[in-house]
């Protein structure tokens, strides 16, 4: 389905834009993900004509689930917010969102594709028929949206309520324990490059919650994986049971309040989860997902080239 939905948005466009899109698959460019506003390679929805945004979509569609296609949208359009607050609408933009494809994704050879902007980077890698796709960012600012049609929305409200309820019910011990800071940080720790800057899971983990607590850990942990579609979501979810839910940490820095400077993170032996929620007065959400041993397709890719025939040696894997 995404192979098909690849192809059919490659092929509609024009023979200049589906080359700035394509890149080789061993580019340092499927590395450069970023959640700023900057310029970037590949081919913006702004540069489409209307039916090669519809393919866009329909790509999203194939790959993301209604929750993740949903947010993905809601992100997108709160650059219309941003750009009326800073009055300056060639930054902030929901059609700044730039579309990249690294190798072919025809044959047996690994191939990958990205959708990145401003509070939004989605990184996939296919090969030997898995899908990785992580890292996974989501942002929001405004977080909640104080003024006009859509005031009221909270586009990772879920992510912000299941964590402070997480944080607030635990035993007075537990919480001593999980609280690693007073306070928060200014923004994730494990941001472009520096994708493995938390090595070892520390502060509180799942096998000393009780069972409300633990639930509560997994709500959290769904609002990102279920934004994929399966079988990619279930894969991770597999992943993450048969690594063992009780060897996942928990922990929080900042304050407990809302609108005040918080942050959380889980970490287990298959994923992190970032959380920060520091700037604009604490309405302002950087998350990311991270599964360590598949961001970037490293451990689909070491797998793959381990298994080609030895006439095949001439393929290395890439670097981790």
């Amino acid at each position: 389905m995404v192979e098909q939905a690849v192809l059919e948005f490659l092929d509609a466009l024009s023979p200049d834009l589906r080359q700035a899109a394509l890149f080789p698959f061993a580019s340092k460019e499927r590395r450069n993900w970023h959640y700023i506003p900057r310029q970037r390679r590949g081919v913006p929805l702004k540069q489409m004509t209307e039916a090669q945004r519809r393919s866009a979509k329909a790509l999203l569609h194939a790959t993301l689930s209604a929750r993740g296609h949903t947010r993905v949208e809601d992100i997108m359009w709160l650059e219309n917010v941003l750009a009326e607050i800073e009055k300056d609408d060639e930054t902030y933009g929901p059609l700044n969102y730039v579309f990249s494809f690294f190798g072919e994704p025809v044959g047996s050879e690994p191939w990958g594709w990205r959708v990145d902007g401003h509070h939004l980077s989605l990184n996939f890698v296919h090969a030997s028929g898995e899908t990785a796709v992580t890292p996974t960012f989501y942002g929001a600012h405004p977080a909640t949206v104080e003024h006009g049609p859509r005031a009221g929305l909270r586009v990772l409200g879920n992510e912000e309520d299941f964590g402070r309820q997480l944080i607030r019910g635990l035993a007075e011990e537990q919480r001593a324990k999980a609280i690693i800071a007073a306070k928060a940080f200014d923004d994730i720790i494990t941001g472009p490059g520096r994708e493995h800057s938390l090595r070892q899971p520390a502060d509180l983990a799942l096998a000393a919650m009780t069972e409300p607590h633990r639930n509560l850990v997994m709500r959290i942990i769904e609002e990102f994986v279920g934004t994929m579609r399966s079988p990619a979501a279930e894969v991770e979810r597999k992943r993450i049971r048969e690594a063992g839910l009780e060897r996942i940490h928990f922990a929080w820095a900042g304050s407990l309040e809302p609108r005040q400077p918080h942050y959380y993170r889980l970490h287990g032996p298959t994923l992190v989860i970032e959380y920060d929620n520091t700037q604009n007065e604490a309405n302002h959400i950087h998350s990311v997902w991270h599964d360590p041993a598949r961001d970037f397709g490293a451990d689909l890719l070491r797998r793959h080239y381990e298994h080609l025939p030895h006439h095949a040696g001439r393929h290395t894997a890439p670097a981790s």
